[in-house]
C-alpha cells in the first residue's frame, strides 16, 4: 500500500435528532417503530442521547461528523396536498381532516442518515471523486419529503466540484425504490484499497421469480441498486448483488443493516441475512482482493426475534489502528441474555478482528426502530477530501457544547401526538433549525430559508 492509501479513513456523520422526534408508528415493517405508535416521547433526551454517542466516538478517536435534520413539520407539502391558510389554520386542519398526514409531516426520520443515501469512495472510480446519491425513499410518505433536502444538504457540506460529484435521486417509483446505505456495505482491506460493493435487495421490480415476504414490504429493489452502481461507475467486478430472505423481512428486517453489518474485510451477518448465504459468500471472495472474513450468527444462537428487538445487527462496526474492531451496540444488547452471551461467548471469543464491545443508550431512537447504525452515514474520505469538506460539521469539543446548548435551549421534554397541530411547535422548530444552519455554517438549506 502506498502512502496515499493510508490517508483514507472512515467518517461517521450522524444525524442530529430533529426537534419533533415522536412516536406515531408510521414505518410499516418495522416492528419497534409500530410497536411503540402513540407513546410520549422526549425530544431533547433523544438529541443528547444521540450526541453523546457521537462525542464517545470522537474521543474514543474516530472522524465523526454531524448532519442537521429535516425542516419539519413540512407545511409546504399540506398545502400542496391541499390545506390553506396561515401555519396555525394548516396544522388545525390536517389534526382534523388527516391526522395521518400530520404525523407524517412531523416525523423527525431523517436522523437516521444511514438512509439518506448511498456513497462511492474515490478510490473505487476513475474520476477519482466521492460519488453522492440521495435515496428516494419512495417506500413511505414521511420519508419521501426528505430527499430534495438531504441533496441540499450534502452538496453544501460536499461542495468542492473537484473532490465531489452530487447525483439525482432515482425515479420516485415502486421500481426504482431506493432506502440508500442501509442496504450497501463496501468491503476492502484498509480503506485506501480497492473495496467491492454489496447492495442488498428485498425484490427485484422486473423478472425474478416471485419470491418475497408475505408480511412486510420489500422496500430496496435490485433495479434501484443496478441504478446506483451505473450512477458511480462501479463495473461488474466491484459489485455484488444479494437478496434478502424473505423470512427476515417478514419477522421486522426492514433493511439489510437490521441483520448484517460489514466494515473492511469482516461481515458480520445473521444466517437469515440472505437468500442464498453461500453463493453471496463466495462471489464476494472471488471478487474481492482481500481475504473476506465472515462471522456468521447461527440461527440457534440469535433468533431473528432477538436481532429485531435488540438490534445486534444495526451496530457500528469501526477499525482501530491496531487492526482490531470495536462494535457499538445498542443498550438492548446487554438486557437481552441470550444476545448478549452470544457476544460474550462467541463474538469476542472468537477468531475474528472483533476485540472490543461499547454499549450506547439509544433507547430514544430505539423505541422508533433505528439503532447505532441507523444513526450515521458512513463516508470514506482521504486527507484532501475532508480538508474540502465546507461549513463545520466535524465534531469537536466547541461544537458538541454547542449543539448540547442548542438542544437544551429549543427542545422539549415531551411531544404526544396530539403536542403535533402546536403552532408553537411550528414556531420553535423554525427557529431551531435557523440557529443550527449559522452554527454549521451549512447556508440556506431549509425550503424555510429559500423562500
Amino acid at each position: 500500500m502506498n502512502a496515499e492509501d493510508n490517508n483514507y479513513i472512515e467518517v461517521n456523520f450522524d444525524g442530529l435528532v430533529g426537534p419533533t422526534h415522536n412516536y406515531s408508528g408510521l414505518a410499516h415493517g418495522n416492528v419497534a417503530s409500530m410497536s411503540h405508535g402513540g407513546l410520549v416521547s422526549n425530544p431533547r433526551e433523544a438529541a443528547l442521547q444521540g450526541l453523546a454517542k457521537m462525542k464517545a466516538l470522537k474521543d474514543a478517536g474516530y472522524a465523526q461528523g454531524v448532519l442537521p435534520p429535516q425542516q419539519r413539520p413540512d407545511l409546504g407539502a399540506l398545502r400542496a396536498l391541499g390545506f390553506s391558510g396561515d401555519n396555525a389554520q394548516v396544522l388545525a386542519q390536517a389534526a382534523e381532516q388527516a391526522p395521518q398526514l400530520l404525523r407524517a409531516v412531523c416525523s423527525a426520520s431523517s436522523m437516521w442518515t444511514a438512509n439518506a443515501g448511498t456513497i462511492t469512495p474515490s478510490r473505487d472510480v476513475k474520476d477519482a471523486r466521492v460519488h453522492f446519491t440521495p435515496a428516494n425513499l419512495q417506500s413511505s410518505f414521511h420519508r419521501y419529503l426528505e430527499p430534495e433536502t438531504t441533496g441540499r444538504v450534502l452538496a453544501a457540506i460536499f461542495a468542492s466540484q473537484e473532490h465531489f460529484a452530487h447525483h439525482p435521486s432515482l425515479p420516485a417509483t415502486p421500481a426504482f425504490s431506493d432506502e440508500g446505505a442501509a442496504n450497501h456495505t463496501r468491503l476492502c482491506g484498509e480503506y485506501g484499497e480497492p473495496g467491492v460493493h454489496l447492495f442488498v435487495y428485498g425484490r427485484q421490480a422486473f423478472g425474478g421469480d416471485g419470491v418475497e415476504p408475505r408480511r412486510f414490504p420489500a422496500r430496496q429493489t435490485l433495479e434501484a441498486s443496478q441504478a446506483i452502481a451505473r450512477q458511480h461507475g462501479l463495473s461488474d467486478d466491484q459489485v455484488v448483488y444479494a437478496q434478502q430472505h424473505p423470512e427476515a423481512i417478514d419477522a421486522g428486517v426492514f433493511h439489510n443493516d437490521v441483520i448484517a453489518v460489514g466494515n473492511g474485510p469482516v461481515l458480520l451477518y445473521h444466517e437469515l441475512a440472505f437468500r442464498d448465504e453461500e453463493a453471496v459468500l463466495d462471489e464476494l471472495r472471488t471478487k474481492m482482493s482481500t481475504p473476506l472474513i465472515p462471522v456468521r450468527v447461527p440461527l440457534e444462537a440469535v433468533s431473528l426475534e432477538d436481532a429485531v428487538s435488540t438490534y445486534l445487527f444495526n451496530s457500528q462496526l469501526l477499525s482501530n489502528a491496531d487492526g482490531s474492531m470495536t462494535l457499538v451496540v445498542p443498550g438492548e444488547c446487554q438486557e437481552r441474555e441470550a444476545v448478549w452471551r452470544f457476544i460474550q461467548d462467541y463474538l469476542l471469543a472468537g477468531n475474528n478482528p472483533i476485540s472490543e464491545v461499547v454499549v450506547k443508550d439509544v433507547k430514544q431512537s430505539m423505541r422508533n426502530g433505528g439503532g447505532p447504525a441507523c444513526l450515521r452515514l458512513r463516508v470514506v474520505l482521504n486527507q484532501a477530501e475532508r480538508e474540502a469538506i465546507a461549513g463545520r460539521v466535524m465534531l469537536d469539543d466547541t461544537l458538541y457544547a454547542e449543539l448540547v446548548d442548542w438542544v437544551e435551549r429549543h427542545y422539549r421534554e415531551r411531544l404526544a401526538p396530539e403536542d403535533l397541530a402546536d403552532p408553537k411547535l411550528a414556531e420553535e422548530c423554525l427557529a431551531a433549525l435557523d440557529e443550527l444552519t449559522r452554527i454549521l455554517q451549512i447556508g440556506p438549506v431549509y425550503p424555510f430559508q429559500r423562500g
